[in-house]
């Protein structure tokens, strides 16, 4: 019944869209003519003009017809649609010409009389289209400034895609709560034009100028916007700062993906607030998932740690992958029940095993080995906050070293095809208790991998500090933020590598998909992010509440409580052994590197012994290995090793 209905609604649409154009044809006959005539149309022959109308209006009625005007959806009328309209009109009036000069060879009618009537009807019938558009969508009333001092004024930041769409859809309707007063071009290589009529008005540090302009017009900004999806890092920084200078919030619009579906399926428009990971520094990481998809599909997947940050993450993103059967394994009870009810929502049919058990107890975790025989094993389970673990040593060990040997000797003896260790970039020259735990954990992982004897893999990930992790400082600073201070930050200088959730699980499922090397000199290898330059702690703090809409040192107290036990100022780099040029690490004052070139007489392949460590040539000839330590300096690297002639 509906159907029929709205059958019917569509016939009466269509119907009217094409009498009114067979209408407007008839009308415009008359309009061109007094146009070319003026008063001397009362004067001239009645049957020409009445055989005139008669002749055009057929003619106008045979080619809309053809040409389907009708269908021309009056609500979404575009540019396109005109040229559409602009060549029927001119079809029509070529026939009309073709037929009037059959019927009295022209003599009637003046000439210059049709190329009038091309213009005329043409406005005739894609005015009223257009003004229908302009009226549902709103543009009309942001025309008239209809409900203009309704509209929030934003500032946009971003000249691009972006801005066109966001522009575009400030204009679809009267529930649209912003007016777009102004864009911030952040290049700066186009101010001066427009994007639909809104002026680009200066690059990034012109805010606050541009700022005060539109104030001293009556139309300053009440909040900035950035549009630009690829704006992340240092340039959030300097617009969250102007943004802080001038007392204005920033938001940051949705994806161009989702910025249709959300205007579509919703009455008014969001944005949404700039969020940690836009000061990131550096665009977020997107690896290959190709050969994830097809290891973890029909696989059987356990998951230790499972109710943690990365460990809940992994769940949920292996079981998108279609596992056979995924296993969470955590010591925390409200924690893995936490993930198993987000896992039985999203994905009912799974039915994940629940294990609450701890990863120290070694007779448990060879019991779950044995029931569920899983294909592969990612083990998250760790402590890791570092003064935590410094001042309960023992823990540390129980957990991250005799845990981690556990969880691989039942891996092992289970003929797991392959297991991935979680580690930390604080196992690199590790100075506290936590970062030689897992250093530890590490090397029992690499050992694993590289005997010969089983079919196992072995693969260990080295992660940096993830934002909003457990344990990590972004939830401390927003409970901090949020009970009004003060936020506390170890040291003015702390720098940390930083790294997103999502960076995080994708590193480790690329990992679990990397092809098996049959080259010793490859196993035991251990992959890390390139997670760019590292940030400075009290630069996070800043900007967590600059983004909470308040100012640092004035609204919200900032505390330097000293270096915790076990911590490093910073962490160091992972500089690998080959790279390409200009890609990887900027070295900068304050570092010492070492150069390890290694000569080989024959073949260049290498291979690692058994005990983890030592090097062999794969062809057994002669190899020298020296070393040169470089400091870096403000005046350039000085080489620390030199040996003197004398």
């Amino acid at each position: 019944m509906r159907k029929n209905i709205l059958t019917i609604d569509r016939l009466r649409r269509v119907l009217f869209s094409y009498a009114h154009d067979v209408a407007m044809s008839a009308i415009s006959f008359i309009v061109a003519l007094y146009l070319r005539l003026g008063s001397d149309i009362i004067s001239w022959p009645r049957d020409t003009i009445f055989s005139g109308i008669t002749i055009f209006t057929i003619v106008s009625a045979v080619v809309f017809f053809w040409m389907r005007l009708d269908r021309i959806i009056w609500r979404y009328a575009s540019i396109g649609d005109l040229g559409r309209i602009f060549r029927a009109v001119i079809l029509t009036v070529i026939v009309f010409v073709a037929c009037q000069f059959i019927y009295n060879r022209l003599d009637e009618l003046p000439r210059s009389f049709l190329f009038i009537q091309i213009f005329v009807l043409t406005a005739m019938i894609a005015a009223p289209r257009f003004v229908y558009r302009f009226c549902k969508d709103g543009e009309l009333s942001v025309l008239l400034e209809k409900n203009g001092h309704k509209r929030t004024p934003v500032l946009l930041v971003g000249a691009g895609d972006g801005t066109d769409v966001f522009i575009r859809e400030m204009t679809r309707g009267n529930q649209i709560p912003y007016r777009v007063v102004g864009i911030i071009d952040e290049e700066g290589g186009r101010i001066g034009r427009d994007i639909r009529g809104v002026p680009i008005l200066g690059n990034i540090d012109a805010i606050p100028r541009v700022f005060q302009d539109l104030c001293n017009r009556g139309i300053g900004p009440q909040r900035i916007v950035i549009t630009n999806s690829k704006i992340r890092g240092e340039a959030v920084r300097q617009v969250t700062s102007a943004a802080e200078e001038i007392g204005v919030p920033v938001s940051r619009v949705p994806d161009l993906t989702e910025l249709g579906k959300i205007v579509t399926d919703s009455n008014s428009f969001s944005i949404k607030p700039i969020e940690v990971e836009d000061v990131l520094g550096r665009p977020q990481k997107i690896l290959d998932m190709t050969s994830v998809e097809a290891l973890f599909n029909g696989s059987k997947v356990l998951i230790t740690g499972a109710g943690g940050t990365i460990g809940s993450e992994l769940a949920r993103q292996i079981a998108s992958l279609g596992p056979s059967e995924i296993i969470i394994l955590d010591n925390s009870e409200f924690l893995i029940y936490q993930i198993e009810l987000t896992l039985s929502e999203l994905y009912p049919h799974l039915k994940p095993q629940v294990i609450l058990g701890d990863v120290r107890d070694e007779v448990k975790i060879q019991k779950v080995m044995n029931e569920f025989s899983p294909d592969i094993v990612i083990h998250s389970a760790a402590l890791k906050h570092v003064p935590l673990v410094e001042s309960n040593p023992i823990e540390g060990i129980n957990t991250n070293v005799i845990g981690t040997w556990n969880v691989a000797r039942a891996a092992l003896k289970n003929s797991v095809k392959t297991m991935v260790l979680i580690s930390t970039d604080k196992a690199v020259d590790p100075t506290n208790i936590m970062g030689a735990t897992k250093r530890a954990a590490e090397s029992i992982c690499q050992s694993f991998d590289t005997a010969e004897k089983h079919k196992t893999r072995f693969l260990t990930v080295r992660f940096g500090n993830v934002l909003g992790s457990t344990g990590s400082v972004i939830p401390l600073f927003e409970r901090q933020i949020a009970a009004g201070g003060p936020v506390t930050v170890t040291h003015p200088e702390m720098t940390r590598y930083f790294m997103t959730v999502r960076e995080a699980v994708s590193l480790v499922l690329q990992a679990a998909a990397l092809p098996k090397s049959q080259n010793s000199s490859e196993k035991g290898g251990i992959s890390v992010l390139e997670m760019g330059q590292p940030l400075k702690i009290l630069d996070l703090a800043e900007q967590l509440i600059r983004l909470s809409g308040l100012k640092p040192h004035e609204d919200i107290k900032i505390d330097f409580t000293g270096i915790r036990s076990g911590e490093k100022l910073h962490e160091e780099p992972q500089i690998p052994n080959y790279g390409n040029p200009n890609a990887g690490y900027k070295l900068h004052a304050g570092m010492c590197i070492a150069i390890e070139p290694m000569i080989n007489l024959g073949s260049k392949e290498i291979y690692t012994s058994k005990d983890g460590w030592t090097i062999f040539t794969s062809d057994g000839r002669p190899s020298a290995h020296f070393e040169h330590t470089i400091a870096i300096k403000e005046d350039g690297p000085h080489i620390l090793s030199k040996v003197s002639n004398g």
